[in-house]
């Protein structure tokens, strides 16, 4: 896997992350960079754990499953974009539109928003990825992300909620794709 392809599983799955930076954004009166930080610190780091997590859980099922890894691949990278496009097509909600940052309440949206990392981090087992800089990579792509939209939140409100999650969806949906190309010969 290249480094275009790697940015831009990073910003796919980052757009979860951003939308609910967007919304927490939206409820805080004034934005700090300390308050931004620590939203990105949250959704960063699950963004980075959750993958390291599911490769280690798809080492343990590789060489059953080599064979058929790009079929897998394909289908949760598009399973989990196809449910981001149906998200963004769906009704405008903000239900994370509150500005607390307390740990209870951060710690649920940081492991709900990254639950899609941990399917990634499986194909990544299959792809043989050197997870180390990968995850750091995630991590650090989200944690930007998610602090921007802490700010993009806090002055603009939700427009660009259902768009980034549109994105993140077609951009998922789109490498699963060319990964399973790739792999039957065509691309």
């Amino acid at each position: 896997m290249g480094g275009v392809e790697l940015f831009l599983i990073a910003v796919g799955l980052s757009m979860d992350a951003f939308a609910v930076s967007v919304c927490k954004g939206l409820a805080m009166r004034r934005c700090t960079p300390g308050r931004a930080g620590i939203v990105g610190l949250y959704f960063g780091g699950f963004q980075a754990l959750m993958p390291l997590l599911g490769y280690f859980l798809g080492v343990q099922f590789r060489s059953v499953i080599t064979s058929v890894d790009h079929w897998i691949a394909f289908i949760l990278l598009a399973v989990i974009g196809g449910n981001m496009i149906r998200e963004a097509l769906g009704p405008e909600e903000c239900e994370t539109a509150d500005a607390s940052l307390d740990v209870r309440n951060m710690l649920a949206l940081a492991v709900t928003t990254s639950i899609d990392a941990l399917a990634v981090g499986v194909t990544f087992a299959f792809l043989q990825v050197n997870i180390v800089p990968a995850v750091c990579f995630i991590g650090v792509i989200t944690f930007t992300l998610s602090a921007a939209g802490v700010k993009i939140g806090n002055i603009f409100g939700t427009r660009f909620k259902s768009k980034a999650e549109l994105l993140g969806g077609v951009i998922l949906i789109l490498i699963g794709a060319k990964i399973l190309l790739e792999h039957l010969g065509i691309l």
